[in-house]
């Protein structure tokens, strides 16, 4: 009687599914990608207005020596004795080159501070329209999915502000080819060295949701993981390099949690298997 009714709802969701044409599906993407926009809009003037928040509290702060992760290398400095530890012992001087520098440059740090704000309700307009395309269990079996892409979202976000952009504003601000040449960076470079890197770090975070996905589409399995994990160790430092300064130890800082997180992917794709022959099985 149950495997009935669970078939006469597939058939009904397949029917439902068959009568939405191609248009309409466009139809709902649209407004899903208008109310996500318009999310991202609405972050975008709250910190256009609370630009001494932004800029003074949070961008800037980085670069100088009080921060955080450089009081933190400071101290490992002190207690190894190897002052090469020590990051960021002196603030970078930021410089703008045009008339118009500072202002749009208060108006692309609003836009991208408004994308990282609104993550969690851009995750739920993208499940929200994925949504309908689920069978019953697979819904059930999803449940807490904007959670977990939101947690990890921002864990990735905080990984790439406290550790990668420190680093990289240290090596980078202080690299030098020749006495003969002072660096002077501009405010635009510098924002978009930060920016690129917590934003990339958050992305790079959601590894175990795609492998979700995938292992439940039957893309990924367990087995291949594990047979291309030499492959895909590579492939991880690669991408580390691509969103890192090209220093081995920020690369290495990267590369690490990205190697746990694919680790934790084979338990979930092992995990996803096994319900699916569990489902195959009640059948």
């Amino acid at each position: 009687m149950a495997e009935e009714q669970t078939t006469k709802k597939r058939k009904q969701q397949k029917a439902e599914e068959v009568e939405m044409s191609f248009l309409d599906h466009l139809e709902v993407l649209r407004w899903h990608l208008i109310r996500a926009f318009g999310s991202i809009f609405l972050f975008a003037i709250i910190a256009f207005v609370n630009k001494d928040i932004i800029f003074d509290k949070i961008i800037m702060n980085p670069k100088l020596p009080d921060f955080w992760t450089n009081r933190m290398f400071g101290m490992l400095a002190d207690f190894t004795g190897i002052d090469s530890l020590r990051i960021n012992t002196s603030e970078l001087k930021l410089i703008s080159i045009s008339m118009s520098g500072q202002f749009m440059t208060h108006i692309w740090t609003s836009i991208i501070a408004g994308l990282v704000l609104a993550a969690p309700y851009v995750i739920f307009e993208f499940w929200r329209f994925v949504k309908p395309a689920l069978y019953e269990n697979e819904r059930k079996s999803s449940t807490g999915a904007i959670f977990y892409m939101t947690i990890l979202f921002f864990s990735g976000v905080l990984f790439g502000y406290f550790l990668i952009v420190p680093l990289s504003v240290h090596f980078l601000g202080s690299y030098s080819i020749s006495t003969e040449v002072a660096n002077q960076i501009n405010i635009l470079s510098y924002i978009s060295t930060v920016s690129s890197i917590t934003l990339a770090s958050g992305v790079v975070f959601e590894l175990p949701v795609f492998v979700y996905f995938l292992s439940r589409v039957g893309i990924l399995n367990p087995e291949m993981m594990k047979k291309y994990r030499r492959h895909s160790y590579i492939v991880l430092l690669i991408l580390s390099a691509i969103i890192t300064p090209p220093d081995v130890f920020s690369q290495i800082m990267v590369c690490l949690p990205l190697v746990f997180l694919y680790e934790i992917g084979i338990v979930i794709s092992r995990r996803v298997q096994k319900k699916a022959q569990e489902a195959i099985n009640a059948i």
